[in-house]
């Protein structure tokens, strides 16, 4: 079944071309006789060096050792250190010649099953025996894969096959550059003469995995989130650096709430409780390893015991040492959660006090709206009193209407002022009239009373001026009042706990 899966995912997937070099670490009884050597496939006769490679003949045929020499053991790698095709780590994607990558995983037993994972993404790893039992095998795949970033996918894999019989481990190591894959690569070269442990080169890459890197992303997280403590709480001790979350004697917000963001992302980066279940696995591991190991004193002797033990060692430093860094992303995750739920009290308490002041705004314009109002009831008052008799004066002072006594004192200005003749013809008689002389009454009455409504008026409408305003700082005084009430209910519960601690013997 494994083989036809194997063959049917293999079907699937896409060639993308990467630069591939080999390895080979091979000790013998004879230390004069040890080789390292790491060179790159040519790529005039890269196909037939690779085949070479797999089946050890030519250059890579076993050397003729003397009498009494033996082989010891030995790590044979394919390697593509620097792979750097846009898609090699993605799903369905093999960066070798389906041809070359069924023999490869035929020749050096390497397990099947890794074709199937070249979609998983995290760390992840498995290991078994082949059950074997003329020539066991033990299989392991160890990978990491990531999303893309500008464009590239990233991680590393290992395809691992251990030959009990022979002591020699062959497999297939991929990485991109930025992975860990290069600097473990040397360090295998310097630990050669412990080539024959298959946990060798799986230690080493989860060794840089979990490097001292992983602790500082911890501790400039915790670093980080001191400063936005500060700046949340806005403590009095907030140092210079901590400066750029306040702008004008304003707290930027928004930049808490990135910063926020940002720190939650880095407190998550290798989360331990995925790189504690590889521990757990490593452990069960090596210990089917050393129960088939243990039976073969001749391949596996003290070194190698000496060697598993320091890697039982290890793997207990790292549950430790990850046990540490969980508790310690624990309580910067439960303080992050705490500042973020302060900020958005924060935002809560600035939208209310800008809904109170809309508030207050759209008050101020209701009253302006209803003073506006008053003052147009005003001037149709006014126009309803003085309208009616405005307009009747200027209807009875059209010439179609006569009220005046052509005989009285009035009409005339005398009886020399007027006189009636009669044309040749019989035409009508004319009448020449003057202004009266009274006509001041008029504007003596008419001009005092205009100014005296309009002062009063003016005066009136004044006073109302001023109740408005008073009005207006009545409401402003009240909302003031409204906000402080519920800023002190809001801070009730925290405001005796908010300093517990002496922050200037802290």
């Amino acid at each position: 079944m494994d083989q036809y899966l194997f063959r049917t995912h293999l079907d699937q997937c896409k060639f993308v071309e990467e630069t591939t070099s080999w390895i080979e670490i091979l000790n013998y009884s004879d230390e004069s006789l040890n080789t390292i050597d790491e060179h790159r496939f040519g790529p005039d006769e890269r196909r037939v060096e690779f085949h070479n490679f797999l089946h050890r003949r030519g250059v890579f045929a076993p050397k003729k050792l003397k009498e009494g020499v033996r082989l010891l053991n030995g790590i044979r790698l394919i390697v593509q250190k620097d792979a750097n095709e846009d898609e090699t780590f993605a799903p369905l994607y093999v960066s070798l010649k389906p041809e070359d990558y069924s023999s490869m995983v035929e020749i050096m037993r390497l397990p099947y099953r890794a074709i199937e994972g070249t979609s998983v993404v995290g760390p992840f790893f498995w290991a078994a025996l082949d059950h074997d039992e003329e020539d066991p095998h033990l299989q392991i795949i160890f990978r990491k894969s990531d999303v893309r970033k500008k464009g590239k996918t990233r991680g590393w894999e290992l395809m691992l096959s251990h030959s009990f019989n022979t002591g020699i481990t062959s497999g297939f190591v991929k990485g991109t550059p930025s992975s860990d894959i290069n600097v473990s690569i040397k360090t295998l070269l310097a630990c050669a003469s412990q080539a024959m442990h298959p946990f060798l080169l799986p230690m080493i890459v989860l060794s840089h995995d979990i490097s001292i890197k992983t602790d500082m992303k911890q501790r400039e997280a915790r670093e980080w989130l001191r400063r936005l403590e500060h700046a949340v709480s806005m403590r009095q001790e907030i140092l210079e650096e901590e400066s750029n979350y306040i702008k004008e004697t304003m707290v930027d917000l928004d930049q808490i709430n990135r910063d926020l963001v940002e720190c939650h992302s880095q407190v998550l980066w290798k989360r331990p409780q995925a790189y504690q279940e590889i521990v757990r696995s490593f452990g069960i591991s090596l210990e089917q390893f050393w129960s088939l190991a243990s039976k073969r004193p001749e391949i596996y002797g003290k070194d190698a015991k000496a060697l598993h033990v320091s890697f039982v060692s290890r793997l207990d430093f790292f549950n430790a040492k990850l046990k540490g860094i969980e508790n310690y992303a624990h309580i910067t995750l439960e303080r992050l959660s705490i500042q973020r739920a302060a900020l958005y009290n924060i935002i809560a308490q600035k939208e209310s006090k800008l809904g109170l002041q809309m508030a207050v705004d759209q008050r101020k314009l209701a009253h302006a709206a209803k003073r506006d109002a008053t003052s147009m009831k005003s001037i149709s008052l006014l126009g309803a009193i003085f309208l009616p008799a405005t307009l009747l004066a200027s209807v009875f002072s059209m010439t179609f209407f006569n009220f005046q006594d052509q005989d009285s004192d009035f009409s005339p200005a005398g009886d020399d002022s007027a006189s009636a003749s009669s044309s040749g013809d019989g035409g009508a008689a004319a009448v020449t009239r003057t202004v009266s002389p009274s006509i001041w009454v008029y504007f003596a009455i008419t001009i005092p009373l205009t100014l005296i409504i309009v002062v009063t008026w003016f005066l009136w409408d004044k006073k109302r001026e001023a109740e408005y305003a008073q009005e207006d700082k009545d409401i402003e005084k009240g909302i003031d009042k409204m906000e402080q009430k519920i800023m002190a209910e809001m801070r009730k519960r925290t405001m005796s706990t908010a300093r517990t601690w002496n922050v200037a013997k802290s």
